[in-house]
């Protein structure tokens, strides 16, 4: 395996630099496993799925986790907290440019304000520990003085921070969004359930590996860093009794393949999907189109093969949009 398996070429301009509105209007390439792909939007899904079927939501929430601040000498700095260590999200692991020039217990200022005190690197070597100072409860602090963590392929600033959330979205926590369940409204969920398409949820915290290319030739190589994930019982029973289970985003997948694997309903994860992966739980995939050479890409390879390179093909001729705004295809593996 190397990584030129999972390279193609995305051009700039068919990179969603806005979300669509409404949410559900997105197009949505559909592989049912033979034949030509079918051109839908998201809002077909209550068409498009059976009456039986399960769809999986991440509630995770986005916070406001990007932070511009300012060292004592005046220079500027950049955090972008990924995780809390602990509770009450006073300590978190961190990326922070110019980390390699931050001394331990270094304090940065947001408007001259101390927000930030640097800790020393973590076991991983490219986060930092760091932790959140002042009076104010931590996640009250973000919301005054963060930014909603865009990835750095978008330059458009957002006009509404909850265009970077689902409406499903519920524990703060993560710092990238789960990107495909953006397409969503609360008058498609209505009409899934009126087509008896049942939804339930589980939590996956996004990472360091939403922001991390492979850099290994061997893709096997990469490093996978480890995310905190939650699958309640009842979402576990209730794909046990699915006639078929949908999961909504890479990062559900993961939740759920983790859970299986494991047998623990939470817990942290480092499960790496590609070639060869023994699928438990997902039958069905709704996903956004990825970046060359990522772990997401190598995980739609494992899950519907080499095809995956017609299908971005398809959508690049066709004028579908990429990446976290972009649009988004429904998978069938075809089990």
């Amino acid at each position: 395996m190397k990584i030129a398996d999972f390279d193609y070429t995305l051009p700039e301009n068919r990179i969603a630099q806005t979300p669509i509105e409404p949410r559900d209007s997105a197009k949505l390439l559909v592989d049912r496993g033979s034949g030509a792909p079918d051109h839908r939007h998201v809002s077909d899904l209550p068409e498009l799925l059976r009456e039986g079927d399960l769809l999986v939501l991440n509630e995770t929430r986005v916070i406001p986790a990007r932070l511009r601040l300012q060292r004592a000498t005046g220079g500027a700095a950049e955090v972008l907290l990924l995780e809390p260590r602990d509770a009450d999200r006073r300590t978190w692991e961190a990326l922070v440019r110019p980390g390699g020039k931050l001394a331990v217990g270094e304090i940065l200022a947001a408007d001259g304000i101390p927000l930030v005190r640097m800790g020393e690197r973590t076991r991983a070597g490219d986060t930092f520990w760091v932790e959140l100072v002042g009076d104010d409860d931590p996640l009250v602090l973000l919301d005054r003085h963060g930014e909603m963590p865009l990835p750095p392929y978008i330059s458009e600033r957002l006009g509404d921070p909850e265009r970077y959330q689902t409406v499903f979205a519920r524990e703060p926590g993560s710092a990238a969004a789960p990107t495909a369940g953006l397409h969503f409204t609360p008058g498609l969920f209505e009409r899934l359930a009126a087509a008896g398409i049942a939804t339930t949820t589980v939590e996956l915290v996004v990472g360091l590996d939403t922001f991390q290319p492979i850099s290994t030739e061997n893709p096997l190589d990469h490093p996978m860093h480890t995310e905190r994930y939650r699958v309640p019982p009842e979402t576990t029973q209730a794909c046990r009794d699915a006639q078929r289970v949908v999961a909504v985003g890479t990062t559900a997948v993961r939740a759920l393949e983790s859970a299986a694997r494991s047998g623990e309903s939470s817990g942290r994860t480092d499960l790496f999907i590609h070639r060869g992966f023994d699928w438990q739980v997902v039958d069905v995939m709704m996903t956004n189109f990825h970046l060359p050479k990522t772990t997401l890409l190598m995980m739609i390879d494992a899950f519907v093969g080499p095809r995956w390179r017609s299908l971005y093909e398809t959508a690049l001729e066709g004028d579908y949009r990429f990446l976290s705004f972009g649009d988004a295809m429904l998978l069938d593996r075809g089990n």
